[in-house]
């Protein structure tokens, strides 16, 4: 395993690469998928923390921040700012994901909007599995971010809990 330092003020991007070769006398079929890089953006703000709170939950009635679950291989848009204690200006927040109730295998990518679809998911999963893991997602310049399921067929449940934010 391999880290890096960042000075305290650093901006712009880090890109990392990750490459792997098959061992000696074994053929790999498909040899173009043996790399993949992943660039993120230098958060260099200070970090809030606001007390736990429930951004969405696609189990509940079809609204903005409730249902309907995600469909396969879709996207959902949801607006972090001015929820949960999250101001206007944040740059990301810090959440817990959970999965629950999926209709098949998949996993879900969270990436701010505007940018590409990054292909790093945050969670994955098999069908009917419930399952969770926190991370940091970046805001776009709404104060949004978008959720996509990779699942090949049916939906998922999503509940994302705000704990804070980057500004």
């Amino acid at each position: 395993a391999e880290s890096v330092q960042l000075a305290a003020m650093a901006t712009g991007t880090v890109s990392n690469t990750a490459t792997v070769t098959a061992p000696g006398g074994v053929t790999d079929p498909t040899p173009g998928n043996n790399s993949a890089t992943d660039t993120d953006t230098v958060l260099n703000g200070l970090y809030y923390t606001v007390a736990p709170c429930r951004l969405a939950d696609t189990r509940n009635p079809n609204r903005p921040y409730g249902g309907p679950g995600i469909n396969a291989l879709s996207t959902r848009t949801f607006v972090a700012a001015g929820q949960c204690g999250i101001p206007a200006d944040a740059k990301a927040v810090s959440l817990n994901i959970t999965v629950t109730l999926s209709t098949a295998a998949g996993d879900l990518r969270l990436y701010s909007t505007g940018i590409a679809t990054p292909l790093v998911s945050i969670i994955n999963y098999g069908s009917g599995q419930v399952r969770a893991n926190n991370g940091i997602v970046g805001l776009g310049a709404g104060g949004d971010f978008v959720v996509r399921s990779d699942q090949p067929t049916g939906t998922v449940q999503v509940i994302i809990d705000v704990d804070g934010y980057f500004k």
